[in-house]
């Protein structure tokens, strides 16, 4: 399997591809599915969340699958009130506003509350060609943090901030609860069939590099070496992580996934002797030929067929996203 050959940094015979929310709303069979079902509706069943997984794999030809299914749903099991609004994503109706709130967070049993998405891999395991694998993933304690104590998305993370700030013991605790439920949550993902996984660390480059190092980096090390006793190949993905891009792969992972706003050849330089993964801006695939083409084959320069590399896009794939431009980055990919 040429992705995992690329987690390991051994030679491929041609650069892996696959991309973040290649299953999605840009692709025609999930919207048909969508008109039915909600997202809870679709995460909650195995047979359809295994179904969507596999879609891009038939359509695209990427060389992994990546498991359908939501970032927030141990919101759930947590008792924040996970919830989907159309148009404007997702909300809970109990977001933690102080440290009793952290205190009341339930433990729970990761088998027992979330085995839907387990039994969701069981079903991809089987159903997908042998020779692609499938990843499992969550996100990352910051980046469930943000959502938990925010209520739902932000573009400024205030209230995130302002409770890191004015309730540091609060702050950690809540962390390191995340991080427990991450991580234990990743390697049952493991145990289930996963190849491979990923933490999403998908806002954490709202914050400094001292904030990075003071507030996160312990709680992301903890959730991955969690993560790690699995024994598969761990991927950390961060955006606007540029600032403190080696304090990020320095928490852990075996792959670090980066987005576009540093070149490729300048990150791989900064993070040791991992893989990496990356780094298409998501907008690119809405630009026409040559454009299009012309980023995709700067990654491939950079990268310079050095062991080790993944080809994704930065962050996940756009709505608007033209599936015929996505299958023809996966082409240009591996014919370069």
């Amino acid at each position: 399997m040429r992705f995992l050959e690329a987690c390991r940094r051994e030679r491929t015979d041609v650069t892996p591809v696959w991309f973040m929310r290649q299953a999605g709303r840009y692709m025609p069979q999930y919207r048909k599915l969508r008109e039915r079902h909600s997202i809870l509706d679709l995460c909650h069943s195995p047979e359809l969340a295994a179904e969507v997984t596999l879609q891009p794999v038939e359509r695209l030809g990427v060389d992994a699958a990546i498991v359908f299914a939501d970032i927030l749903l141990p919101f759930e099991p947590l008792r924040l009130g996970l919830g989907f609004q159309a148009g404007e994503g997702p909300h809970l109706d109990r977001p933690i506003r102080d440290a009793a709130d952290v205190e009341r967070l339930p433990s729970f049993d990761i088998d027992a509350e979330l085995g839907y998405v387990l039994d969701a891999i069981r079903l991809a395991r089987r159903a997908l060609p042998v020779d692609v694998p499938l990843i499992g993933f969550a996100g990352a304690p910051f980046t469930l943090a943000s959502y938990a104590i925010e209520g739902g998305a932000s573009r400024t993370f205030t209230k995130t901030k302002r409770f890191m700030y004015q309730t540091p013991d609060a702050w950690h605790l809540l962390l390191s609860k995340l991080a427990d439920v991450v991580g234990t949550f990743l390697a049952a993902q493991a145990r289930a069939g996963a190849h491979a996984l990923q933490l999403f660390d998908s806002w954490v480059g709202c914050l400094s590099p001292d904030d990075y190092r003071t507030y996160v980096q312990p709680h992301s090390r903890k959730a991955l070496s969690l993560a790690g006793k699995s024994q598969v190949p761990l991927i950390h993905f961060g955006t606007g992580t540029a600032t403190f891009l080696e304090d990020f792969a320095a928490a852990g992972g075996d792959v670090i996934s980066i987005d576009w706003r540093m070149p490729l050849d300048a990150a791989w330089s900064r993070i040791g002797n991992r893989a990496i993964q990356g780094n298409l801006e998501p907008a690119a695939l809405l630009a026409p030929e040559p454009e299009r083409s012309r980023q995709v084959s700067d990654i491939l320069a950079r990268a310079g067929r050095r062991p080790g590399h993944i080809f994704n896009l930065g962050h996940g794939v756009l709505p608007e996203t033209d599936v015929a431009a996505v299958r023809a980055v996966v082409d240009l990919v591996h014919g370069g």
